[in-house]
C-alpha cells in the first residue's frame, strides 16, 4: 500500500538541508543597474557642456601654458617659427618681480572691496524687495534686469560722463555743497578715488544678479518662524541673524563666491574707464597680463601671468565647489 508522504515544505525550507539556497531571480542585479543608470544621468546631462568647454577652451589653454615655457618675440611671431624653449625662466622673472606682487595684492584688495560692497547692497535690495508691495517689487525687478542687460561699454561711458572733470554731474553736485570746491576735479589722478569709481562700475553691473538671487532665496524663509520670533520679543537684527540668514546662507555663499571670482578677473571696466591706456597704478592681474603681452610684446611673460591668474581662479573655483558639496551633504 502506497501512502502519501508528508507535504513538501515551502519558503525557506523548500530546498534540501545542507544544500545552497536557490537563486530567487535577478532582481538585485536589475536594481543595481537601475541605480547605476540614475547616478549616470547627471554626468550625461552635463557632458555636452563639458565637451563644448573643452573644445572651445582646451586648445587655447594648453597653448597658453606651452607659451609660458617659451620665449616668444615678434621675430617668431611674424616669421611663424617655433620660439625657443625657456623652461621656468618666465615664472622666475614674474615671481621675483616686486611689481607683480604689488599687482596681486591690489587685485586681492579690489576683489574683497568690490565683492563686499556688491553683497551688502544686494542684501539690502533683496530685503527691501521682500517688504514692498507686489507691483513695486515687479518694478524693481524690471529695473534690475534692465541694468543687468546694459553692456559694460555703455555703463563705463555713463560713469565716465558722471565723473568727467569738465562736465561731470558728480563734480557739479559736490560743488553745490558749501565749502566744497570740485571744479575740474580729476577723479583718476588719485588711484584710490579712481578705483572707487571703477568699483562703482563693477558693483553697478553685479548688483542685479546678486539681488535677484538673494530675493528668490528669501522667499524660502518660513514667515511663521519670523512671526513667532517677533512674538517672543526678538529684534529685527536677531531675527535676521538666527532665522533668515541661516535659510538663505547656501545662496549667499554661492553668489559671494561667484562674485569674487568674477571680480578677480576684472578687465573691461578698467580698460574702458582709462580709455585703453591704464596707468600702472590701475593694473590688476588681467590688465597686467594683457599689457605685458600686447603692449610690451613680452608674450611669454604675459602668458605666465595669465597662467598664474588662471591657477588662482581655479583655487576660488575649488572653494566654490567644496562649499556646494558641503551644503548638499548638510541638506
Amino acid at each position: 500500500m502506497v501512502t502519501a508522504g508528508p507535504p513538501r515544505p515551502t519558503g525557506a525550507l523548500s530546498h534540501p538541508p545542507g544544500s545552497p539556497a536557490p537563486h530567487r531571480g535577478r532582481r538585485p542585479a536589475r536594481g543595481g543597474t537601475a541605480s547605476r543608470a540614475r547616478r549616470a544621468v547627471p554626468y550625461l546631462l552635463i557632458a555636452p557642456t563639458v565637451l563644448a568647454l573643452v573644445a572651445v577652451l582646451g586648445y587655447p589653454l594648453v597653448d597658453l601654458v606651452v607659451l609660458s615655457f617659451q620665449d616668444m618675440t615678434r621675430r617668431e611671431l611674424f616669421a611663424g617659427t617655433s620660439p625657443p624653449w625657456a623652461g621656468v625662466s618666465q615664472y622666475r622673472t614674474v615671481f621675483t618681480d616686486a611689481f607683480f606682487w604689488a599687482v596681486v595684492g591690489r587685485t586681492a584688495l579690489f576683489t574683497v572691496v568690490a565683492s563686499g560692497v556688491t553683497m551688502a547692497g544686494a542684501m539690502l535690495i533683496a530685503l527691501l524687495m521682500r517688504r514692498v508691495s507686489p507691483w513695486v517689487r515687479l518694478t524693481m525687478s524690471g529695473v534690475l534686469v534692465a541694468v543687468w542687460a546694459m553692456p559694460v561699454m555703455v555703463a563705463a561711458s555713463v560713469f565716465r560722463w558722471l565723473v568727467d572733470a569738465d562736465f561731470g554731474v558728480v563734480n557739479w553736485l559736490l560743488g553745490q555743497l558749501p565749502g566744497v570746491e570740485s571744479a575740474r576735479h580729476n577723479w583718476f589722478e588719485d588711484p584710490w578715488q579712481g578705483f572707487a569709481v571703477i568699483v562703482a562700475v563693477v558693483v553697478w553691473g553685479a548688483l542685479p544678479f546678486s539681488a535677484i538671487t538673494l530675493q528668490a532665496a528669501l522667499t524660502q524663509v518660513p514667515p511663521e518662524l519670523e512671526e513667532a520670533a517677533r512674538v517672543d520679543g526678538a529684534e529685527r537684527s536677531q531675527i535676521f541673524r538666527h532665522i533668515t540668514f541661516p535659510v538663505i546662507k547656501p545662496a549667499f555663499v554661492m553668489v559671494t563666491t561667484l562674485t569674487a571670482i568674477w571680480n578677480f578677473g576684472v578687465f573691461n571696466q578698467i580698460w574702458l574707464m582709462r580709455s585703453g591706456q591704464p596707468e600702472k597704478d590701475y593694473y590688476l592681474l588681467g590688465v597686467y597680463s594683457f599689457i605685458e603681452s600686447f603692449a610690451v610684446n613680452r608674450y611669454s611673460t604675459g602668458a605666465a601671468i595669465a597662467v598664474i591668474t588662471v591657477l588662482l581662479l581655479l583655487v576660488g573655483a575649488v572653494v566654490y565647489v567644496r562649499q556646494l558639496v558641503r551644503m548638499g551633504e548638510a541638506e
